[in-house]
């Protein structure tokens, strides 16, 4: 009997090749090719207006490419909304991370998806036992699952947003900023949260202006500067002097 040959895996999760995009006249990207590997996390920085935010909005749906290809699991994709996005595993935290602070916590985690009883009623039981587990999977202790967002410290909302992104199983997390205006407490226990993605397998883009707290938890760092790739460096390759002088460099020139 001839054993089935096994399928290729492609080491690549996601790989933008080529991504050009304009707003009127405006070339905000130009010719960015970029990767992420599995269970890898990816540093993308670079100062305002180099195109970061441009870049992770293409790969979340919110603006179509005017040129490029996008390939998820070796498959080139289409991506026309965030929907689609997050029918691949695609999950993006924003800066101010969507949640809605009168709210619940579980009615955060569950906005938009929430399970529904045979009568259609909203399902509280299931979501605040799944809420519970999705937090404590990344070491996020809260008493309640009915605690309003606005009670909520605000490293410990961050981490609402990410256990969220990882309870609807998510391959890749996206986020925007996530330490930005934390105390150096929450924003450590926000770096402990994107330690335990990596743990469980799950690949993060992890956006921000501020290269000593990327430095401490990436693989790679990718550095952009008006719309093009300047570098792509393994952390060992490379320093937080090094990466500031490039940008630093970039700018003034």
């Amino acid at each position: 009997m001839q054993l089935a040959e096994p399928s290729y895996v492609p080491e690549n999760l996601v790989r933008m090749s080529g991504i050009h995009k304009w707003f009127g006249k405006v070339h905000a990207l130009r010719g960015v090719d970029f990767e992420v590997n599995r269970a890898e996390t990816v540093g993308l920085v670079g100062d305002n207006g180099a195109g970061k935010s441009t870049l992770i909005k293409v790969l979340s749906g919110y603006h179509k490419a005017d040129k490029g290809q996008i390939f998820f699991e070796g498959t080139e994709v289409q991506l026309s909304s965030p929907k689609d996005a997050r029918a691949l595993g695609i999950e993006t935290v924003y800066q101010e991370q969507a949640l809605a602070p009168d709210l619940s916590i579980s009615r955060n985690i569950f906005m938009g998806r929430e399970p529904v009883t045979a009568m259609g009623f909203l399902n509280r039981k299931v979501m605040d036992e799944e809420s519970m587990e999705a937090l404590q999977s990344i070491g996020l202790s809260l008493r309640s699952p009915g605690l309003p967002i606005n009670t909520l410290s605000g490293g410990q909302r961050q981490g609402v947003a990410i256990a969220r992104a990882l309870h609807f199983e998510a391959k890749l997390v996206i986020l925007d900023e996530p330490t930005m205006a934390l105390s150096v407490k929450e924003v450590r226990e926000v770096l402990q949260f994107i330690c335990q993605l990596k743990n469980k397998g799950i690949s993060v883009i992890f956006i921000t202006h501020n290269l000593y707290h990327v430095f401490s938890i990436a693989d790679r760092i990718v550095v952009l500067a008006h719309g093009q790739k300047l570098a792509d460096v393994k952390k060992e390759d490379t320093s937080v002097d090094n990466l500031a002088n490039l940008i630093v460099k970039e700018t003034m020139g």
